[in-house]
Order: structure tokens, then sequence, then C-alpha cells
């Protein structure tokens, strides 16, 4: 029986080699890699080296290579199905059971990934094309945000009437459709409505890249409707269990060792733009246990950035008791408050980056 190939790819993505090697062997950084003394042989001088960008040890004493399942199946003597568990576990990840229902979670996760990818990939487009949504378009453009941004976060939007649902249920089942959250059922005018409809959407992606949920904004004051709506939770999408960019950021953490975290999609975006990518939010909840542990397998100091006012200040109070929970020894957890009415949005678009960058120097509290 075979492991699926997602499964394997979600282990490998969520777990850095080194911090797989150095549970066996005392790890030094040396530019880009990792050296120490090797596992398989008594050696004076460092011959074993990790590369967590290529995602492979070498053994140059003993010509030892390979990923961090062979690493475990030949320094603890495993089965390769042994090895995946005990990698599985370690990664916060349910076991595979091989069970009928794991396959057929299976098939449904690949159909899940299906409509989000062809929903996410619609209303970008039409976001980047369709002068319809001139107004989308304008809102982006007063907050500073143009075409790069849209395109690398794969921004979309949806307008106020529309009817992507029937072309989608020629080729998924109502039930699907209805269990991915993109759309629920009004009973009244019996008709499936679009949840984001009218906002401009931001896809959610998961550790791998793949787009499992959306947050979604209005570009029009409203006092009936809320700013922000995320995805309801399902069965592949838990708000507590993701963090927003955390599958471009993480990509850096061979270079950097910090994280920002902070509160909202449109931080993350501004940041970015501005050439500050080590940067995720956490959805609009609690920051919670299962979040720390994620970004400490990737980064050593976590700083939570929260915006300057009485509710930023009590998320962060609200973050430091998760986290003093799940902080390991070598681990740092910093928090960076900002002035007054600022978030990491509005402050780094009036100061710019080299001032932000300053600024957490000088006002971060570990």
């Amino acid at each position: 029986m075979k492991y699926p190939k997602e499964y394997l790819d979600e282990i490998k993505t969520r777990l850095k080699v080194s911090s797989v090697v150095s549970k066996v062997v005392a790890l030094k950084k040396r530019g880009k890699e990792f050296v120490g003394l090797s596992p398989f042989k008594n050696e004076k001088t460092p011959s074993f080296t990790v590369n967590d960008e290529k995602e492979f040890y070498h053994c140059f004493a003993t010509s030892e290579h390979g990923n961090i399942f062979d690493f475990v199946m030949k320094t603890q003597n495993l089965r390769f199905g042994e090895a995946v568990k005990y990698l599985a576990n370690i990664a916060g990840m349910q076991p595979y059971m091989f069970t009928k229902q794991d396959e057929e979670k299976e098939q449904k996760w690949k159909e899940y990934l299906s409509i989000y990818s062809r929903y996410v990939d619609f209303y970008h487009c039409e976001l980047l094309k369709n002068e319809k949504y001139f107004n989308a378009r304008e809102y982006l453009k007063n907050r500073s945000l143009g075409k790069d941004e849209v395109k690398k976060f794969k921004i979309g939007f949806i307008e106020k009437n529309p009817s992507f649902f029937d072309k989608l249920k020629q080729e998924f089942s109502e039930k699907i459709l209805l269990e991915s959250g993109l759309f629920y059922f009004d009973e009244k005018k019996d008709i499936y409505v679009e949840r984001f409809r009218g906002r401009l959407i931001f896809p959610i992606n998961n550790i791998s890249g793949q787009p499992i949920a959306l947050g979604g904004r209005i570009i029009e004051s409203s006092d009936y409707l809320a700013k922000y709506i995320n995805s309801p939770e399902t069965t592949f999408f838990k708000k507590g269990s993701n963090l927003y960019n955390l599958d471009l950021a993480r990509k850096l953490s061979n270079k950097i060792d910090h994280i920002f975290l902070v509160e909202g999609y449109m931080d993350v975006v501004r940041l970015s733009k501005d050439g500050i990518d080590n940067v995720v939010a956490n959805l609009g909840t609690s920051l919670t246990d299962k979040q720390i542990l994620t970004l400490n397998q990737f980064f050593d100091d976590i700083i939570i950035c929260f915006d300057g006012d009485e509710s930023g200040y009590k998320a962060a109070l609200r973050a430091a008791e998760h986290s003093i929970k799940e902080l390991k020894p070598e681990k740092q957890i910093s928090f960076l408050f900002l002035p007054n009415k600022e978030d990491p949005d509005s402050f780094v678009r009036k100061n710019g980056k080299d001032y932000f960058l300053d600024f957490t120097k000088q006002n971060k509290l570990s």
C-alpha cells in the first residue's frame, strides 16, 4: 500500500531537515548549510551536512545521503511506514491508516482543492481583466497596491450577483460545493448564494501553497456588513491550524530567523510590497498553540505585531498566554506595539520599510 504523494509532501513541507536531524546530531550553521559529526561513523572532524533549501542531508565520510524519511529510517532502524508515522506525529498530522474512510477523504480532498483552485483562478482573472471591476482596482490603488501584489497573493474580486456556482455544479455535486464553505443555501429565495459576493478575496493557502479557504473584505462602507469575513471551518480548513502567507514566508526561514505575526491580510500584503516578506496573519482568531508550534518549526523568533489600540493590546495578551505554554528554550516570542491608531499597513505606508525595521529593533519586547 502506497502513501498518497500529497500526504508525504505535506510532512516534508512542515518539517525542515535540520529540525529532524538536530534531534540526533548537534548542528552548527555554516553559510547556507548546517554541519555536524556524522551519526553513521565515529569522527572528530564534522563531515555531515544538512541543506534545508534542497531538503537533504549528506555524509561525506560514508556517502549516506537522503531526505527526512531516509534519515529517520537509518538512524532509528525503522521501516518506511514507521518513519512516516513518526514524522507525521512530529509535524502535527493525523496518521494515515489506509482505511476506506481515508481513501474517501483523500478523494474528497482532491475535489475540495480543485473547487478552490478553480474559484480562486476565476475571480483573480476577473479582477485583473474585467473592466466591470474598476471600483475594486481603484480601491486597491488607493491602498497603494497594484498588479504585482494582486498577482503575488492571487487576490480576486467577486461581483454582487455572481453565478459561478452554476458553472461548478456541472462538474461537482451540490453537497461538496456546500461543504467547501464558498456557498450557502438561501431557503427563502431557494437559491445557492456565494458567501463572498461583493468582496475582495484573499486566498488562504495550506503550507504547500494550495488554496483551502478565503478571507473577504468589502470595498464600500457599510453599516450592516462585517468589514472582513473568513471561510467557515470545514473538514479541510481549521482557522486555528492555519496562517495566512505561511506558504511563502516559510521559504525564507533558511535566511531569516524571525517572523512577524500580524492581524490582517492587508497588513501582510502591504509589508510584502515594501520588501518585508517574513510575515503571516492569524486569520482574525486568537493565536493558538498549533499556530505557535507551526511557526516554531521554521523560525526562532516570533514577533507579534498587533494594532496600537486597546483591542491590539488585548489580542497580544491572549497571544502571550498561548505562546508561553508552547515556547521551547531555544525559541523566542517578542511583542511589537505600534503607536496608537496605527496598524502595520498604515505604519509602513507612512514611514517605509527601513523605519519599520529600526522601530522593531528599538521597541520590541521579549
